[in-house]
């Protein structure tokens, strides 16, 4: 039993990993806004790698830095930017239900 405690523990150890890391999650972590937190944008991070591409994911960092990025992406008529967007609306959504309990 206690071995089975350790190795539970260890695990738990080795998933907080000490620091955040990933496009999306340094770039919460820079924003520098209030709610922000290394287990928030860590989990945001986790959300991201599940939901997008390295690619999206590159695409939404920029979102944190430049607000407005967002807005004339969500307003574009470029079919591409379209797609983007649903992926994007898909991980603020699952984002929004995974992390909430974390901040």
């Amino acid at each position: 039993m206690r071995i089975l405690f350790l190795m539970g523990a260890l695990v738990a150890v080795a998933a907080c990993g000490g620091g955040v890391s990933g496009t999306i999650g340094e770039a919460c972590i820079d924003a520098d806004r209030r709610a922000a937190s290394p287990a928030l944008c860590s989990c945001v991070q986790q959300v991201a790698d599940q939901t997008l591409s390295n690619r999206d994911q590159q695409r939404a960092a920029a979102f944190f830095a430049q607000p407005q990025l967002a807005q004339d992406t969500r307003q574009s008529d470029n079919a591409g930017s379209e797609a983007f967007w649903r992926r994007y609306k898909t991980f603020t959504d699952r984002a929004r239900t995974i992390c909430r309990p974390v901040a």
